[in-house]
């Protein structure tokens, strides 16, 4: 062979068909719990908001087992073996969730053993019982036998008979006991959730017992007879997959069921203390039916998210400086008249920073107004004592036609659901639940006035859940509109949801099953188009997820023909920024902070540069998830009110993409990377901007009042 002749080069590889140009969901989902924690480590919060910090990365990961995990272990044992997006085998995908799982397990209980210390330095201690005083052990021994023993219930395991049963995030005590004449016998112990978990001691300070260590220590009132040889801890979760009959009557009745049946699911991961008896690890491994490669030995305590309880309200220095959300003005403006103030002028609310008072007044005034004749309801979440489901019976009550949309597959929240929905029945509401195979995701009230011898629509369309507690923690936006086009369109999808006919078409509003993921391809190839034709192109989005094949793909196909993406996904993304030919001119961050970012807005240059008056801008109940787009009812917003346009575009937008503070940026290593700023004048909160500065639609007579101040002081 001739040494002169060139190399024959590589064949050519077609980005956009690599199924590594995909980031894979179950990674990228645990690489935002890391991010969780890394808030916990976070100097800059308080001591005890690091502690929420951990419980909230604890509380996500148990989830994260209860669904994800156990979705793809189901995936391996029935022998699935169709590669996700990423191109990974359930298998492949198992396999480094475990290992990624394990390592952040053990971070989060690192965290926990500095912030204990931290806790301690600072007063908050959670003692062990060799610190205990004579006082402490009299005094724990009376609480006991008042406040613990009343609730216990020891179960003897014998070999004869089935194992007791543990539910999920079932937390218990499992005992090897012995007689003075050296009969033996294995007990279990659950421990109620129905009981703190740290046992606050009386007297100077502020001092915590574990509840197991106080079990433990009273152990020979639940066993006089015997003697404690050996001692463990163990919480055990299960897969929370719900099967239910589609062809069921009774839809409620049949979910009731369901319930029932995933409290008993498999078990899929056990946590026991690493110290624990290799007997009682043998038993329990076999007595649950688990893998060795779901027991999880730990150092420290097992249940980290109960380490909530620790955050005390008398050390306000330790937390947070309180927050109260203003109300708008511009309801202000109007006596409290929400169907004034939206008459006037279209707005929209910025939760938290702005009260959530406002939606429950929609509501609640609608409910007692005698003027109104219709309310229409969506409810996907709501708490435990919701003043919406309270205003809605006191709609029913005074005599109007109430329509609430329940959804039972709501993960978590069926059993509230299912209750308010009985609540709603037996007042005399029309309690749909919509699609056995779709969930009614979308946020959308609908109320319908007599006026001047007509009827009059108001709507509301939420980006959030119509839940007064979360409001105070999520970031999520409001808008209130009368405009005829859209509220003929939140009308018309509440038909679809009732009557099971989709609407032919829609005037501007944009809903998913159907009409979500095409609108948003059209408008993305609206920008390729412009830029194609040397005008500028942008696009700006804002979503928690980022996964959807064909919108990535896409977004790809914009960031080739020149096209500036830049997108603030909070939590999971599929795509891979910053690729040279696949996504180089796109940019993907993530602010992680005090409030949940939750707020789905996205924007289209239209031929100009962002932001512009002239932009194509949205707010939508979707994230950008095939489940999303083909599985759920899902509302996209248009927005042309230029008020409410700009506080989107303009202010929301522009400083989530400004925040230095709590931000972290995606490479195309799909490693997440903080924001380092070390000029503390450039550093900006996004956050923090938002609680300091009034939003710009919710302002009001306040917008002229601040005008004329400026020019009375102009010279």
């Amino acid at each position: 062979m001739n040494d002169d002749t060139p190399p024959t080069p590589p064949p050519a590889i077609d980005l956009m068909a690599a199924p590594e140009r995909f980031i894979n969901r179950e990674l990228s989902w645990l690489a935002f719990n890391e991010r969780v924690l890394e808030e916990a480590h976070n100097v800059r919060h308080p001591l005890l908001e690091r502690l929420r910090f951990l419980s909230i990365s604890a509380s996500n990961l148990d989830e994260f087992y209860m669904v994800r995990v156990a979705g793809v272990k189901t995936q391996v044992e029935v022998g699935f073996n169709t590669p996700s997006q990423d191109g990974r085998t359930p298998k492949q995908q198992l396999a480094e969730i475990l290992v990624r799982c394990g390592t952040l397990r053990d971070h989060q209980q690192a965290c926990w053993t500095a912030l204990r210390d931290g806790l301690r330095s600072e007063g908050i201690v959670v003692v062990q019982p060799s610190e205990l005083s004579d006082e402490d052990r009299s005094w724990l021994e009376q609480r006991f036998v008042e406040h613990v023993f009343p609730v216990l219930t020891p179960i003897a395991v014998d070999p004869a008979t089935a194992f007791p049963f543990i539910p999920n995030l079932g937390f218990c005590l499992f005992l090897r006991l012995e007689q003075p004449r050296g009969a033996a016998m294995y007990a279990l112990v659950p421990i109620p959730r129905q009981v703190e978990r740290f046992i606050r001691l009386p007297g100077d300070g502020v001092r915590f017992l574990p509840l197991e260590d106080l079990i433990h220590l009273c152990i020979d009132q639940l066993y006089p007879s015997f003697r404690v040889v050996h001692a463990g801890c163990l919480r055990v979760i299960r897969d929370s997959a719900m099967a239910f009959d589609e062809r069921a009557e009774d839809l409620v009745q049949t979910f009731e069921s369901a319930l029932k049946a995933r409290r008993r699911g498999s078990v899929i991961r056990l946590s026991i203390n690493a110290d624990i008896d290799p007997d009682l690890r043998r038993i329990l491994i076999n007595e649950l039916d688990v893998d060795e490669e779901d027991v999880f030995a730990r150092e420290g305590i097992l249940g980290l998210v109960d380490v909530r309880q620790l955050i005390v309200g008398e050390r306000p220095d330790l937390q947070f400086k309180p927050f109260e959300p203003r109300f708008p003005e511009r309801v202000r403006d109007h006596g409290g008249d929400v169907f004034a103030a939206v008459r006037a002028k279209d707005f929209v609310v910025h939760h938290p920073f702005e009260s959530f008072d406002v939606v429950v007044q929609f509501i609640t005034q609608a409910a007692r107004d005698p003027a109104v004749v219709v309310i229409k309801q969506t409810l996907y979440r709501t708490s435990s004592d919701s003043p919406i489901v309270a205003a809605l019976i006191e709609a029913v009550e005074a005599g109007k036609q109430v329509t609430a949309v329940v959804e039972l597959k709501a993960r978590f929240d069926e059993e509230a659901n299912i209750r308010w929905a009985k609540e709603l029945e037996n007042a005399g509401a029309n309690v749909v639940y919509g699609f056995v195979d779709m969930k009614i995701h979308a946020k959308i009230s609908l109320v319908v006035r007599r006026e001047s011898g007509s009827l009059r629509s108001y709507a509301h369309f939420g980006t959030g859940n119509y839940h007064p507690v979360t409001a105070r923690i999520y970031t999520d936006l409001s808008y209130f509109t009368c405009d005829r086009d859209l509220c003929d369109d939140a009308a018309a999808t509440f038909n679809y949801v009732t009557g099971y006919d989709p609407p032919k078409a829609l005037k501007r509003l944009r809903i998913s099953p159907m009409g979500i993921r095409p609108t948003l391809l059209q408008l993305i190839d609206d920008e390729i188009a412009h830029a194609g034709a040397g005008s500028p192109a942008a696009i700006w989005l804002k979503s928690n997820s980022l996964v959807d094949g064909q919108l990535i793909d896409a977004l790809y196909r914009a960031s080739q023909a020149g096209v500036e993406v830049r997108a603030i996904i909070r939590g999971i993304c599929g795509l891979r920024p910053g690729v040279p030919g696949l996504s180089e001119t796109i940019r993907v961050k993530s602010i992680i902070g005090r409030f949940l970012e939750h707020s789905r807005i996205v924007a289209f240059g239209a031929g100009r540069k962002l932001p512009s008056s002239d932009a194509k801008v949205f707010l939508s109940s979707a994230d950008w998830m095939p489940r999303n787009m083909d599985r759920r009812v899902e509302t996209l917003v248009p927005i042309t009110n230029p008020t409410v346009h700009r506080q989107l575009l303009d202010e929301i937008l522009v400083h989530c993409f400004k925040d230095t503070v709590q931000s972290w940026e995606l490479g195309p290593d799909a490693v997440y990377r903080r924001l380092n700023i070390e000029d503390a004048d450039r550093e900006f909160s996004a956050h923090t901007y938002f609680m300091t500065n009034p939003s710009l639609s919710g302002r009001g007579s306040a917008i002229r009042k601040d005008a004329k101040r400026k020019a009375r002081k102009r010279p």
